[in-house]
Parts: C-alpha cells; sequence; structure tokens
C-alpha cells in the first residue's frame, strides 16, 4: 500500500507555553563536552564533542558496565599479583586477596581503583587483552563511532581514546541498568570481605546529593580533569561530560542549571490513544515517547503522521523544518461486536 502522510499539528501545539527567556550556552574551561537528554539522546549544548581525546579513568564506566551484565556480581574474585602492581590510583589490595565482583566494582566507580580495573577484566574477560575485545565490541553496538579502548583503567595510551559524546552515549546506557544506578549514586561503601575496606567516592557532586544521581571522575597529567555527572530533575535525567576541563565541577553544575532551565521534558505520543485529523480511527504508541524542548521550540513544534499500512505507521516530531524524532504508531483495535450485531448478521445470511 502506498504511504500517506497525515499531518496533525494540533498535537503539540495545544500545549501550554509559559513565557521565558532562551538562555545562552555556559561558557565552559572543557577542551570538549557535551550535555545530552538521556532518555532521547538529543544533544542540549556541546563543545567539540566528537573529537577523539584520551580520557582517562571515565574509561571504567565501560568496565563497570560489563561486569555487571557478566551476571557474576556475586562472585569472589583471588586478586593477581599483575593486579595488585598496577600503577596510578588503587584500593590498594594484596596478592590473594578476595573480594567479590561487586565489591570490585565498587571500588573501581568511587576510588577508581586501577586495581580493581584490571582484576575485574581478568576475571570477566579471562584475560585484560580479552576483556578490552569486549569493550571494543560493547563500544561498537552503542554507535560509539570516535572510541578505541586499549585498556580496562584509563591509564594513558595513544591509542585509547573517546570523545564527549560517544561517553554520554555509554553513560546513558550504563543508566538503564538498575545495578549501575545504585553503585554510581552511593556515597560511602564499605565491603563485606576481610579485612574490611570503606570507600568514599571521589566524585564531589555524588556526595553532595540533590539532583545528581551518578557519575565518574578522571585525572592524568596528560589528558587532563575528565568528568562524568548524571542529574535528574522533574522526569528528566542529563548526562555532563567534559574532557580536558581545569574547572570541571563548575562546568558540569553551569551546564545542568543551563538544561534543566531551558528545557523540559514533553510527551510525544504513547500507550494512550490520540486521533488524526481525517481518520476515524485513533493510534498510539507502545511505548512512552518524550523529547526536550524549550517553550520557543514548543510554538513550532508538530507531529507528523506517515501510515504505512492499514494498521501501522510512524509519528514523526518536527520542530519547525527539522524532523527531531520518530517513532512506530498503531491503529487501535476496533471494539468486538455487540450481541444484537451479531444476530442482525445472522438474520441477514439466513
Amino acid at each position: 500500500m502506498k504511504k500517506r502522510e497525515l499531518f496533525a499539528f494540533i498535537l503539540l501545539l495545544g500545549l501550554v507555553i509559559m513565557p521565558s527567556v532562551t538562555k545562552a550556552e555556559p561558557s565552559l574551561s572543557a577542551q570538549n563536552a557535551v550535555l545530552m537528554d538521556m532518555e532521547s539522546g538529543r544533544v542540549l549544548a556541546q563543545k567539540d564533542a566528537h573529537v577523539r581525546r584520551p580520557i582517562a579513568s571515565i574509561t571504567k564506566i565501560m568496565t563497570a558496565l560489563l561486569a555487571i551484565e557478566s551476571g557474576r556480581m556475586n562472585e569472589t574474585v583471588v586478586i593477581s599479583d599483575h593486579a595488585r602492581q598496577v600503577e596510578g590510583s588503587s584500593i590498594y589490595m594484596e596478592k590473594g586477596d578476595k573480594l567479590t565482583l561487586e565489591e570490585l566494582v565498587y571500588g573501581l566507580m568511587l576510588r577508581s581503583g586501577n586495581d580493581a580495573a584490571t582484576a575485574i577484566s581478568e576475571y570477566v574477560g579471562g584475560s585484560t587483552e580479552e576483556f578490552v575485545v569486549l569493550m571494543n565490541e560493547k563500544a561498537k553496538k552503542l554507535g560509539m563511532r570516535n572510541t578505541s579502548f586499549m585498556n580496562p583503567h584509563g591509564l594513558d595510551d595513544p591509542a585509547h581514546y573517546s570523545s564527549a559524546y560517544d561517553m554520554a552515549l555509554l553513560t546513558a546506557a550504563a543508566m538503564e541498568n538498575k545495578a549501575y544506578r545504585k553503585i554510581v549514586s552511593t556515597s560511602v561503601y564499605k565491603t563485606k570481605s576481610k579485612p574490611i575496606r570503606v570507600w568514599e567516592n571521589k566524585h564531589r557532586l555524588v556526595r553532595d546529593g540533590g539532583i545528581i544521581t551518578g557519575g565518574k571522575t578522571g585525572f592524568t597529567k596528560k589528558t587532563g580533569r575528565t568528568l562524568v555527572t548524571t542529574a535528574k530533575e522533574n522526569g528528566m535525567g542529563l548526562v555532563a561530560v567534559t574532557l580536558n576541563a581545569p574547572d570541571d565541577w563548575l562546568d558540569h553544575t553551569s551546564l545542568f542549571h543551563y538544561g534543566f532551565s531551558s528545557y523540559k521534558q514533553t510527551d510525544i505520543v504513547g500507550k494512550t490513544p490520540f486521533s488524526v485529523p481525517g481518520e476515524a480511527d485513533s493510534f498510539y504508541a507502545k511505548k512512552q515517547v518524550r523529547y526536550p524542548m524549550t517553550n520557543q521550540e514548543k510554538k513550532s513544534a508538530y507531529l507528523r503522521i506517515v501510515l504505512n499500512s492499514n494498521k501501522k505507521g510512524t509519528a514523526e516530531l518536527w520542530i519547525g523544518t527539522e524532523k527531531k524524532a520518530s517513532t512506530p504508531v498503531y491503529r487501535t483495535k476496533s471494539s468486538p461486536p455487540s450481541f444484537w450485531t451479531k444476530i442482525k448478521k445472522e438474520l441477514i445470511v439466513w
């Protein structure tokens, strides 16, 4: 069947628009940065976000996610001499120490232990080299086009790099995992394994709480300060990533202030049926679709419904002349015929 396009301007033009002043993107100390809505993937602010850069310990977001997804968090890991000897930040383990994989991930994300990263890679991947293969496979699957991992901790390597945008993609995917969200939002963690260790989160904004929901710090002398932070307010979850940012705490605070004050999460379509001009049937989406917009954008926002068949089509969100998002939509099922309708039909047949 030939596609038919139906325009439903009223669906979004009916939104209540409150007067507001559009804010300018904040000035940043970071060499590269991005502010992204984690639900839709929309970039709300950016500074050379796709440029490949060394990323230091924010690498460990990938290491943590793979460890969690392995399904082995309750298993016990015996620390190797190789893991113990890795340079840089550490949770100070000794050869032969026994911790659960979960405890190692807490040490990885709260204290940025390079020894924890190496121990995780050896246990989950079989070897650090094989684990790195898993890291790059996952990166490709997530669409991280400007990323190459060479190790699980982020120590300097010419072939180890990512971009602010790619790290935001990774973080958004990781934050969909309940166990990951719990770990990165933890301020202080106490191990059960002996000897008992108590770790405080290095991420200052996470310790401060409020709207902050997680994050990861990073630093090497060559790379500079790297930082990932997530926050949620009024139902909208954002991730900020900065690379080589001397004043990263202020950068992230400024980015979140800009994002939450300038954009509001807007419902586009969902399971609640909606009508379309010229169509007798209603339509619905199988999941709620939302998109962040400024009040100014809402004035020119509309849905275009493209019907592909009698049963389904596509709802496209347009802001002015640009298509911003799309999702499949389906016709509501027709109501079953009543008892008397069935009787009449049978009488006609007879």
